[in-house]
């Protein structure tokens, strides 16, 4: 289980990876010699990402997708997201639907180029389509250390 020095650290470096341990032990009151300690033992179950802002290169269009397959299509459909370049995100979801899929495109009309491409190769029951106008609040889970509290 974890300590509430722990989710400090794992929240500085949610903050800022890239600040200095010692910024990091200041904040955090751990020795940096604990802290280098801890963080190599993170990277057994952590993957180090960038957060990118898709617009900048062009990809100006998110959607959420909520997608409900025939019986015999759920598994192909999943292999079939989990492989497409356009699809950033997939869930396994319930009440009513089988995923959810967030989308990163250039247009609304790659968009739907897509659904067609699915439609046509897939049973699909039931799909709803959600676009992301603007992103309020992103990936900040466990990212304040001055308000991490005890588990």
């Amino acid at each position: 289980m974890f300590k509430i020095k722990d989710l400090q650290l794992l929240a500085c470096l949610r903050e800022n990876s890239r600040q200095r341990l010692t910024k990091i032990s200041r904040r955090t009151q751990l020795p940096v010699s604990t802290i280098f300690d801890k963080i190599s033992s993170y990277k057994n179950f952590a993957r180090f990402t960038t957060i990118v802002n898709f617009a900048t290169i062009g990809y100006t269009t998110k959607v959420h997708l909520l997608l409900k397959a025939g019986k015999d299509d759920k598994d192909r459909l999943e292999k079939y997201l989990e492989n497409s370049e356009n699809i950033n995100s997939l869930y396994r979801i319930n009440n009513g639907f089988d995923y959810m899929a967030e989308g990163i495109f250039k247009t609304i009309r790659d968009v739907e180029e897509f659904l067609d491409c699915i439609e046509g190769s897939f049973n699909i029951k039931d799909k709803e389509m959600h676009y992301v106008i603007d992103d309020i609040k992103r990936e900040s889970f466990l990212s304040r250390p001055d308000i991490v509290v005890a588990p």
